[in-house]
């Protein structure tokens, strides 16, 4: 075999009794010692890998988003930049997880689904932690977290603290934008809504992009994060409703309605509405 020491491995280490070797460093004991079945349905080891591996993604994105968002307030665009792109590449490898789930049919799902109890993805902090960063505030979405006081503190604080969005709209004030002072300084913990003046801004960057380079670049870069998170929900509203049809969710949602309601939510409304407008 060409990894044998000899062949292609030739002067690689083979010899791991007092070093770090690659399994130490990921912790993969750990790691792929996770994958508990509860049912004897061969199809659960899909349904659990597929949604660790998206909560890992979803570690590394709320990393980047976190990182973004400091560099936006710090007038730091380059750095927030790349953050925001990598953060739409892995919103684009949540997408395809999707494709994999979807090879599950009904009665495979079937057979596992008791397993679940009253488990869902909707209790996912770190997706509820994504929606609050980038705006989607909603304080009941704060009580599935409420037996866990350690995961409760970090999501409030996320629920509380400006959001992508209101730090893009606080740099525009900041560079001399007529943003309106009620969407500089509020009660971030509210939920966003939408204004003239906010759009108003964002129409002076758009129509002169050569003058405010970087803040055109900045909402869009905000289209693209929106757009591909628009593709995510997408997604997960039709494998759902192919697996599962219109039954209600694990975690007691409406399923397939409830997540359809998800789809009209806007996070950047004035950066859509502009492109009507210009």
């Amino acid at each position: 075999m060409a990894n044998e020491p000899g062949e292609a491995g030739a002067g690689a280490k083979v010899d791991f009794s007092r070093d770090m070797s690659y399994g130490d460093y990921l912790h993969l004991d750990v790691v792929l010692g996770a994958q508990q079945r509860r049912s004897g349905a061969h199809d659960e080891m899909l349904f659990i890998i597929q949604h660790q591996v998206s909560e890992l993604w979803m570690k590394l994105l709320l990393h980047e988003l976190e990182a973004a968002i400091q560099a936006v307030a710090e007038d730091q665009l380059q750095r927030a930049f790349k953050m925001l792109a990598r953060v739409s590449k892995i919103m684009e490898q949540l997408v395809h997880a999707w494709d994999v789930l979807a090879t599950m049919t009904p009665p495979e799902y079937s057979q596992m689904r008791p397993s679940l109890a009253s488990s869902s993805g909707f209790q996912s902090w770190q997706y509820r932690m994504i929606e609050f960063r980038l705006g989607n505030k909603n304080a009941a979405m704060l009580k599935p977290h409420a037996h866990r006081p350690d995961i409760l503190a970090v999501v409030a604080a996320a629920h509380e603290a400006p959001s992508l969005y209101d730090e893009a709209l606080r740099l525009l004030a900041r560079r001399g934008l007529p943003v309106p002072a009620s969407h500089v300084e509020r009660q971030w913990a509210d939920p966003y809504v939408a204004s003239e003046g906010v759009e108003q801004a964002w129409l002076v960057v758009y129509r002169d992009p050569e003058a405010y380079w970087d803040l055109y670049q900045l909402g869009e870069e905000l289209t693209d994060l929106e757009d591909t998170f628009r593709l995510w929900r997408f997604r997960h509203v039709t494998t759902v409703e192919r697996i599962i049809g219109f039954k209600r969710g694990t975690g007691g949602t409406s399923g397939v309605s409830y997540l359809r309601k998800m789809l009209d939510v806007v996070l950047f409304p004035e950066i859509w509405k502009l492109r009507t407008d210009l």
